[in-house]
């Protein structure tokens, strides 16, 4: 059974723990190392790997610190790069190469953000349940089947960004940025209704804006949409 635990979900830190039951991993490591070693208990040795999307500080702060402590790191080469990770604990991966980490098989796909090489990560346990993970991707292009978990970015609401602009609250340079770069709920929910959800189990709302989002609308239009459970992460 899939556990997802968020340990920050916002612009200042993104990582969550999510673990089948017998291989734990981190998705991004963009908090502080001690809020990592926090929420995991204390128990980092227990971590299998940490995935990063992309090399954004609030995705990678820490992926050093957790070299230090034993665990790899998988990432696209570009990230790599982009990021400065060295040493034998990183690890490349490609989109559409699957591969396999303790025991899940870990599809990662190419998304769209303004960075080098971004991915997202498709999880699969030993029990067939299927974990999307994708997050500061302003779309995602593929649809996929057999889905049980989501835990994906809905970041801005394009009717509130456009009333946060019409009021001054928001410059509108940071419109044209966004709309390239991050998941507004509405093109988050045209996605949900591409995909097969009859097997989804539950969804999770990530990466939401400090200004631009409103967590219980998000949370009650998508219940409203797919008539599944739905969680909202925070700071």
């Amino acid at each position: 059974m899939i556990n997802i635990l968020p340990l920050g979900s916002s612009s200042a830190g993104n990582a969550y723990r999510v673990t089948d039951g017998v291989t734990p991993l981190l998705l991004e490591a963009g908090i502080r190392f001690k809020d990592i070693q926090k929420g995991c208990n204390y128990q980092l040795s227990s971590i299998s790997g940490c995935l990063l999307t992309h090399e954004h500080g609030d995705h990678v702060k820490s992926a050093n610190d957790l070299m230090k402590a034993g665990i790899d790191i998988y990432c696209s080469a570009g990230t790599q790069e982009a990021a400065g990770l060295t040493g034998h604990r990183v690890i490349t991966v490609q989109a559409k190469k699957q591969f396999k980490l303790g025991t899940w098989t870990i599809l990662p796909f190419d998304t769209e953000h303004d960075v080098s090489e971004p991915l997202g990560f498709l999880l699969m346990n030993s029990v067939g349940e299927k974990l999307l993970f994708a997050t500061d991707t302003y779309y995602i292009r593929y649809q996929f089947s057999g889905l049980t978990h989501l835990l994906i970015e809905c970041n801005y609401s394009m009717n509130i960004l456009n009333e946060n602009i019409k009021s001054g609250r928001v410059p509108v340079g940071m419109k044209k940025r966004l709309v390239k770069s991050h998941m507004s709920l509405e093109t988050m929910k045209e996605f949900l209704k591409a995909n097969d959800l009859s097997k989804v189990q539950e969804i999770w709302l990530i990466h939401l804006s400090d200004t631009n989002s409103d967590k219980e609308l998000f949370k009650r239009e998508v219940q409203e949409l797919t008539g599944k459970l739905v969680y909202v992460a925070g700071k």
